[in-house]
């Protein structure tokens, strides 16, 4: 009989080779459009040491530092130097969001990053091959919910957001860790999608606790840095960081550190909330508290619809907010609500809940639309009350 120590390791090893590879063609997928793929720069760990290739030794993700802006050369030499840290990798890292589905993802060196991987995805060349030639690395059971079906995927809910192929679908966070990525590409893309230069930085303990190490880390970091344990559960003990991308949206609406409340609520930075939430007036609904950078665009799409005799199609008592700072459906695991960063709005709620086709009355969502707005009734799984912000449109 197993003793209960290497029936652990027997169970992580089981779960670590599962890994699917999309191999070139498979299924009768095919490249919706042409999306020309950054090349990769020489492989070569983030350190300057030479990288190693898939028979390395197998690393351990046992902290994540993690910046909304790139980490300062001496704070990547202190922690790398830090007794207790037996390895580190640095990296860019973000989030985008897809149909109200928040997704992690990591632009990185593929021959550093996957020795912090499962020894099943570590050990396979051909995901990292696809991701050194410009394709996407991404969790299986994500990928069922966002990905197309020609393969693609679409990183961020802006118009202008990048597009790429789905080259591998594999697990990325090793058995008994938090998922806390999600997808991975060539480093190559960080410039091209907006994400600071090496915001992020893995770190393996070793034989150290990863508790005995965090306040060090989080004192060498400093202010406005988290440094997240990378257990099972998501750490709520310190600030964590929201760095969001994908397109002209993203970089008009800002990037925030947070902390969490048991109820599934979140406390932004308070300075990032002076800068960018406001409440002001709007047509129909009144007071609204919305991100500055929706707010012309909401009042302008308000307007034309009192205009053109509608309003009474928009139930002021029905309104489900704009700037509401939690988790999708108050779960941490599913990540933080496009709403915390107060881009979307909720209308008419009782009469259009998910998964439905909803009642809002579709000139109203043909005027949202001109106005730059994503309405969710034409999600996969639907969410008819729902309009969020998708392009920034000059209003005069």
């Amino acid at each position: 009989m197993l003793t209960r120590r290497w029936g652990v390791r027997a169970l992580a090893l089981l779960l670590a080779l599962v890994v699917t590879v999309l191999a070139s063609g498979c299924g009768g997928s095919k490249v919706k459009k042409t999306v020309a793929s950054p090349r990769p720069s020489p492989s070569a760990s983030p350190s300057g040491t030479p990288a190693d290739g898939g028979d390395a030794p197998l690393l351990s993700p046992d902290l994540l530092v993690l910046s909304r802006e790139s980490l300062p050369a001496k704070v990547v030499r202190g922690v790398g130097a830090l007794p207790g840290v037996a390895a580190t990798t640095v990296f860019s890292m973000g989030q985008f969001y897809v149909e109200e589905q928040s997704v992690t993802y990591a632009t990185v060196d593929p021959q550093a990053f996957r020795r912090f991987t499962p020894v099943g995805t570590a050990r396979t060349d051909d995901v990292w091959g696809r991701v050194t030639d410009g394709e996407l690395a991404i969790r299986p059971d994500l990928a069922k919910q966002i990905v197309d079906a020609d393969g693609d995927l679409t990183l961020g809910n802006g118009d202008d957001a990048e597009s790429v192929h789905v080259g591998a679908l594999a697990e990325l966070t090793p058995p008994f860790h938090q998922h806390y990525v999600d997808a991975v590409l060539d480093q190559s893309w960080a410039k091209r999608l907006d994400l600071p230069a090496g915001n992020a930085m893995l770190v393996d303990t070793g034989q150290t606790s990863p508790q005995s190490l965090q306040k060090k880390l989080i004192g060498l970091a400093g202010r406005g840095v988290s440094v997240q344990i990378l257990g099972p559960n998501l750490d709520t003990s310190v600030a964590l960081s929201a760095v969001l991308t994908g397109g002209s949206v993203a970089r008009a609406v800002g990037s925030f550190t947070y902390t969490v409340n048991a109820d599934g609520t979140v406390n932004p930075d308070p300075a990032w909330v002076r800068d960018y939430i406001r409440t002001e007036q709007v047509p129909i609904l009144g007071a609204v508290r919305c991100n500055k950078a929706m707010l012309p665009q909401l009042r302008a799409a308000l307007t034309d619809i009192a205009r053109l005799g509608l309003a009474a199609k928009i139930h002021k008592n029905q309104y489900g907010g704009c700037y509401v700072p939690r988790f999708i459906a108050r779960d941490p695991s599913k990540g933080l609500s496009f709403h915390t960063f107060g881009t979307a709005i909720d209308l008419n709620v009782p009469e259009n809940q998910r998964g439905t086709a909803g009642l809002i009355d579709r000139q109203v969502v043909q005027i949202f639309n001109r106005w730059g707005f994503n309405w969710g009734g034409t999600w996969r799984y639907t969410d008819p009350m729902h309009f969020e912000l998708a392009r920034i449109v000059k209003v005069r």
